[in-house]
């Protein structure tokens, strides 16, 4: 065999191993963001069987407050789509609407002092601070395939084998990125 041919081959060799590592580089990231997703996903399981016990402890102390209620309910129920870009709308709309809530309770001191209530909303404060951790995650395994589909030379790997970039988990209200104001 020729120098040549051997060089040749050396190069085939070459390519076809950077396409494998390059491929399984994707897929490896592409389920740690699925992963990610996953476990924010029981945390939004969880805080959604919450909610319920939540409504209920306010329900006897703000019967006049139904509008409030209703769109925490519906926020919750609303939340059975499957796509990504779905569920990270239904989870913001319920974040708004447990905000609701709370500053709800602050109308009512005898709801704040309220142990069901209080113990409800420290669970419930608990699991929001898992929520945003996995959001975390998420955002950065997301970030790095990303990043991975659009650059060179591995986009042309995600072009070929047609990985496109996953969305990232952002907030989509206004209100929520303002600061929060405190007042006593």
């Amino acid at each position: 065999m020729s120098t040549a041919a051997i060089v040749i081959i050396a190069i085939v060799v070459l390519i076809v191993l950077w396409v494998i590592v390059t491929y399984n580089g994707f897929i490896k990231i592409r389920t740690q963001s699925e992963e990610g997703f996953s476990t924010m996903d029981v945390y939004l399981k969880k805080r959604f069987d919450l909610i319920p016990n939540l409504v209920a402890t306010v329900k006897g102390y703000a019967k006049h407050e139904a509008e409030t209620l209703e769109n925490i309910i519906n926020a919750r129920n609303s939340g059975s789509r499957s796509s990504i870009g779905e569920k990270i709308e239904d989870e913001n709309q319920i974040t708004g609407a447990i905000r609701q809530i709370f500053a709800l309770s602050e109308s009512y001191p005898e709801l704040k002092a309220n142990t069901n209530f209080q113990e409800l909303q420290t669970q419930l404060a608990d699991v929001e601070e898992d929520i945003a951790n996995s959001r975390k995650y998420y955002n950065a395994v997301v970030k790095k395939f990303n990043t991975k589909c659009q650059t060179i030379p591995s986009n042309i790997i995600a072009k070929i084998f047609g990985f496109k970039p996953l969305p990232m988990f952002a907030v989509d209200s206004k209100e929520e990125r303002e600061n929060v104001k405190v007042e006593f």
